[in-house]
């Protein structure tokens, strides 16, 4: 009698752009062990990310709040995951929360970093563990080591993957009926990651008089909305997507872009892993580290950033991306999005 195929259970608990960039990493771990099933375990709302990928057995969606656990909305999943019999475990984030769901979901071997921090304890939480390097490399070559621990090589590309549903192909095409256009999603979680509001006013104007088709969007809330209204004030003729609450139709709708400009957003994270050529703005964080990997995605950086950088804002006497010109990113939109 044939012996059951492993089974492998991945976690990760970080938001959505960091989670995007798991994708190699995953995918040497299938290389690596083909016949084994491969499970994925992410907070809920990133969940849709990995669903539609074939290559995963089953995606796992963990709920969660910020800053607090509710034991009977985990509890359920942590049951049914212990059901599974995980032969290995891999908490890519290695965070108080992984290292926890790791002990309890009950592997034989459990995989994480060997990183200080955290409650005390937590190392024997970890039945293998790397110690990560002291030079950060990009953030999936970073991930991917991680799986030195079980021997396992290095991706053969560093380029993310996910996919849209393609049953919503149809609601997309309404929100985003031009298959010519270029999106440029203009908040960020973070803003002083955002480009400032009168460059993307005058990169609507150059595109508008090259017959370049640019539209907007932007995330929702009370913050996002107020750019969205001001930048319509400074550019009248920008055509806005209406916000979309649900992460899968905008993936669907990101999938029929053309091209795609942000700063170091997770929708930057998502475009590229959807194949859409990308041009990213970067100043307050490193390239290195952070910017999608591959020809069909062109990095522009700005002058060097003077801010704290525990500080989610600009706290400088110049912000670093207002050195990037529209007239460059233009340059670089008649180059790459042909």
């Amino acid at each position: 009698m044939n012996a059951r195929p492993e089974k492998i259970l991945a976690l990760q608990f970080k938001y959505f752009g960091d989670a995007v960039l798991l994708t190699p990493a995953l995918r040497a771990l299938r290389g690596h062990f083909p016949e084994a099933e491969l499970h994925l375990l992410v907070p809920e709302e990133i969940a849709p990310l990995f669903q539609p990928l074939p290559w995963l057995d089953q995606v796992w969606p963990m709920p969660r709040r910020r800053g607090s656990a509710s034991i009977n909305e985990t509890w359920p999943v942590i049951y049914a995951l212990r059901r599974e019999r995980f032969d290995r475990s891999v908490d890519f984030a290695s965070n108080d929360r992984g290292a926890i769901l790791s002990l309890l979901i009950g592997a034989k071997r459990r995989l994480g970093w060997a990183e200080r921090g955290g409650f005390f304890g937590r190392k024997f939480f970890y039945t293998d563990r790397v110690t990560p390097e002291t030079n950060l490399p990009h953030e999936s070559v970073r991930l991917a080591q991680l799986l030195s621990g079980w021997q396992v090589p290095a991706p053969g590309s560093l380029a993310s993957e996910i996919c849209a549903d393609v049953l919503l192909a149809e609601a997309a095409k309404k929100i985003l009926p031009d298959e010519r256009a270029v999106i440029g999603h203009v908040a960020s979680s973070q803003p002083k990651k955002e480009w400032p509001l009168q460059h993307w006013a005058k990169l609507h104007q150059l595109a508008a008089a090259a017959g370049r088709r640019l539209v907007f969007t932007t995330a929702r809330g009370e913050r996002e909305a107020a750019l969205m209204a001001e930048l319509k004030k400074l550019a009248p003729a920008a055509v806005i997507l209406p916000p979309i609450a649900e992460l899968p139709l905008f993936l669907a709708v990101l999938a029929r872009a053309v091209g795609f400009i942000s700063g170091d957003t997770g929708p930057l994270h998502f475009a590229a892993g959807l194949g859409v050529p990308t041009i990213s703005l970067f100043g307050p964080t490193p390239p290195s580290r952070w910017a999608p990997i591959g020809e069909k995605h062109l990095t522009l950086t700005g002058g060097t950033c003077g801010c704290d950088g525990n500080s989610t804002v600009c706290t400088a006497a110049r912000h670093c991306l207002a050195e990037i010109s529209p007239e460059r990113v233009f340059a670089a939109l008649e180059k790459s999005f042909l």
